[in-house]
């Protein structure tokens, strides 16, 4: 294991002599969800309430980030993992502040909008913190749930 998955990885979540355990394929499913979700709060705008705008989409791509992730690294911590969403979600926000002609034609795309979005916006890291957080409380409250449920 090197260094840099130690320190983002690190134990495994556990409780007292319990340790947690994520399902791969649990969480990938649950990355599919959220994509479509998010997929159709643009393209069914009355899926949420108006007076949110654009921004349930934006939580909603920072936790198939976070929920990503934790498909990937399934004994790492929350926290770690929100930690980590987070600064992947904030980096591609500030990404937008740079306007350069190869990156602006990648972002004209579909896909490259999706992914990369296009203008920067202070209030999107805020729609960032929100989904990772929602996220992250379901995480821990999944894991506690699976630790209480008797394994066949």
């Amino acid at each position: 294991m090197s260094r840099f998955t130690r320190i983002i990885v690190g134990p495994p979540e556990t409780s007292g002599r319990h340790t947690y355990s994520r399902s791969r394929y649990s969480y990938a499913a649950a990355v599919m969800v959220v994509i479509a979700l998010g997929l159709a709060s643009r393209k069914f705008p009355g899926l949420f309430p108006a007076a949110l705008e654009k921004y349930p989409g934006d939580a909603l791509w920072a936790l198939m980030v976070f929920v990503a992730l934790c498909a990937f690294l399934p004994n790492a911590k929350t926290w770690r993992l929100a930690a980590f969403a987070l600064l992947a979600s904030y980096a591609v926000e500030f990404s937008q502040l740079y306007q350069a002609p190869w990156i602006d034609s990648i972002r004209s795309t579909t896909l490259g909008h999706l992914v990369l979005g296009s203008g920067f916006s202070w209030v999107d890291l805020l729609a960032y913190a929100i989904g990772i957080a929602v996220g992250s409380a379901c995480d821990l409250l999944w894991l506690r749930m699976r630790l209480l449920t008797p394994s066949a």
